[in-house]
C-alpha cells in the first residue's frame, strides 16, 4: 500500500457506471488480505524490505515460511459469514514475492516449505461460498532486477532496469492470474514511481480489456503521467479514510482493522463500533469498503480480528438490506449519519442522534410507510415542503438506527437532495 493518497487515489474524469460494474457496486464489502512470507517479522509487506529487515533477511524469509494453519475454506467461511461479498488477496506486493506458482519467477510459493498453490485455494474456496475473486497486484517491483527503483521504498536506483521486460513479465503475471483463478477484479497498486509511464499504462489498461473485456480495474493503473482521454481504471480507491459522497464516480475506501496492513504482534484494533460507521459512511457515501486482514505466520487470521468481522456479520444479518444492492443518497451524508436507497425504498442510518430530531431537505415523493428495523426506537415521520423532520420517541439505542421509509416512486429517480 502507498501511504500518500494524494499520489493515485482519486480520479478526476468521470467512470461510467457500465455494466460491468453491477456486481462490484451492489456488492459493496470486500474483504483485503495482505499476507506473505513477512508476517514472519511482523513488519509492513514491501516497505519494511530494507527499512527494519535487511534486505538479504527479507528476501530469504520465503525460505522459512510455512503456514500450516493456513486453511483457505476456513478463510471464506469466515468471510461469507462476516458479509463480505468479493475478495483481495495480495497475489504480488512491492516485495515481488508471489503468492501462486508463477512461470514468470522462482521467486514464488513453490519455493518455500509450504509449497501449495495459495491463491489457488483461495479462489477454489471463494467459489465454494459465492464469493467474487479478486487480487491485488502491484506493477512496481522493489526485488526485481529489471524494474527502475529499489528498497527500500523506492529510493534506490537500479543499473539494470529494463521496463520493457518488466512490464512483459507483469502481462504474462496478470494473464496468468486472470486465466487460472477466474479473477473478477485487478486491484492494482504502485503506479507512481517515475519508471512507471504513460504508455506503461495505457499499454496495460489495453492489454486487460482485451484478454478480459469485463474485468474490473482500480485507477492505480494509471501513470500520473496519464492525459485527458487516456484510458482510465473504472473506480476510485481512497485509502484510510471515507472517500467523500459521490453517486458519479464509483470509489472504494480501503481500511485496515489495526495500524498496519501485515500481520503485527500485539496490534491495537478498532472498536466494533468505528468499523461499523465506517462501513455505514462509506456505503451511504455511495462506495465500497474494502476492510483488511493480516493473517499471522501460521495462516490464522488473529482472533481480535475475526471477533471485529463476526460483529459485523452479525449486523448485517439483521441490517443488509441497507447496504446491499442499494445506492448511496438521496440525502448527502452529515454528522447525523447517512442514506442509502433501492427501489421504493429509504434507508436511513442515523449514527448520531443529537437531541433526538433529524431534519433533511424536503423529500419530492409521498412518504408510504416509516419504521425502525432496530427494536426498541420508535420514529415520527413528518414531511412537508419545510423538509423531512425524523424525531426519535424511546430510549436511544446503543447501536446506529436504521430507519426505512418507503416512498410511492424509485428512489434513484430523486437525484441528490440538497
Amino acid at each position: 500500500m502507498v501511504s500518500l493518497l494524494a499520489i493515485c487515489a482519486l480520479s478526476t474524469t468521470p467512470i461510467p457506471a457500465v455494466d460491468h460494474l453491477a456486481w462490484f457496486r451492489e456488492a459493496r464489502l470486500g474483504m483485503f488480505i495482505h499476507w506473505g512470507p513477512v508476517s514472519i517479522k511482523g513488519t509492513e509487506i514491501g516497505w519494511s524490505r530494507g527499512d527494519g529487515v535487511s534486505i538479504e533477511e527479507y528476501d530469504n524469509l520465503y525460505k522459512t515460511f510455512n503456514p500450516v494453519n493456513f486453511n483457505a475454506d476456513e478463510w471464506m467461511s469466515l468471510a461469507k459469514k462476516s458479509g463480505f461479498r468479493y475478495v483481495v488477496p495480495t497475489a504480488k506486493h512491492h516485495d515481488g514475492f508471489c503468492l501462486w506458482p508463477s512461470r514468470e519467477t522462482s521467486y514464488n510459493i513453490m519455493g518455500s516449505p509450504f509449497h501449495r498453490d495459495i491463491m489457488g485455494e483461495i479462489a477454489g474456496a471463494a467459489k465454494k461460498n459465492g464469493i467474487n475473486m479478486c487480487s491485488y497486484y502491484s506493477i512496481l517491483d522493489w526485488k526485481s532486477p529489471y524494474y527502475g527503483t529499489g528498497s527500500p521504498g523506492g529510493r534506490t536506483v537500479k543499473d539494470t532496469v529494463n521496463m520493457a521486460r518488466h512490464m512483459l513479465i507483469v502481462k504474462e503475471e496478470l494473464a496468468e492470474l486472470i486465466k487460472n483463478y477466474g479473477i473478477k477484479m485487478v486491484w492494482f497498486d504502485g503506479c507512481w514511481e517515475k519508471p512507471y509511464s504513460r504508455e506503461n499504462s495505457i499499454d496495460l489498461n489495453q492489454y486487460l480489456r482485451n484478454q478480459s473485456p469485463n474485468l474490473i480495474i482500480n485507477n492505480r493503473i494509471e501513470s500520473p503521467q496519464l492525459l485527458s482521454g487516456d484510458p482510465k481504471g473504472d473506480y476510485a480507491t481512497p485509502e484510510q479514510q471515507i472517500g467523500s459522497y459521490d453517486t458519479v464516480h464509483p470509489w472504494e475506501t480501503c481500511m485496515t482493522l489495526g495500524n498496519q496492513w501485515a500481520y503485527r504482534p500485539n496490534e491495537k484494533y478498532k472498536s466494533f463500533p468505528e468499523v461499523l460507521n465506517i462501513l455505514i459512511e462509506t456505503v451511504t457515501g455511495d462506495g465500497n469498503l474494502l476492510l483488511n486482514v493480516g493473517p499471522d505466520d501460521t495462516g490464522r487470521i488473529p482472533d481480535g480480528q475475526q471477533k471485529l468481522l463476526r460483529s459485523l456479520g452479525d449486523w448485517l444479518a439483521k441490517y443488509g438490506q441497507s447496504v446491499y444492492g442499494t445506492r448511496g443518497g438521496p440525502f448527502r451524508n452529515g454528522k447525523w449519519g447517512g442514506s442509502t436507497r433501492k427501489d421504493n425504498a429509504i434507508y436511513v442510518n442515523v449514527i448520531d442522534w443529537g437531541t433526538g430530531e433529524i431534519r433533511l431537505p424536503s423529500l419530492p415523493a409521498k412518504v408510504l410507510r416509516t419504521r425502525v428495523l432496530q427494536k426498541g426506537p420508535k420514529v415520527v415521520c413528518t414531511s412537508n415542503s419545510e423538509g423531512l423532520t425524523l424525531k426519535l420517541t424511546g430510549a436511544k439505542p446503543a447501536e446506529p438506527t436504521t430507519i426505512r421509509i418507503d416512498i410511492d416512486k424509485n428512489a434513484w429517480s430523486l437525484g441528490t437532495l440538497n
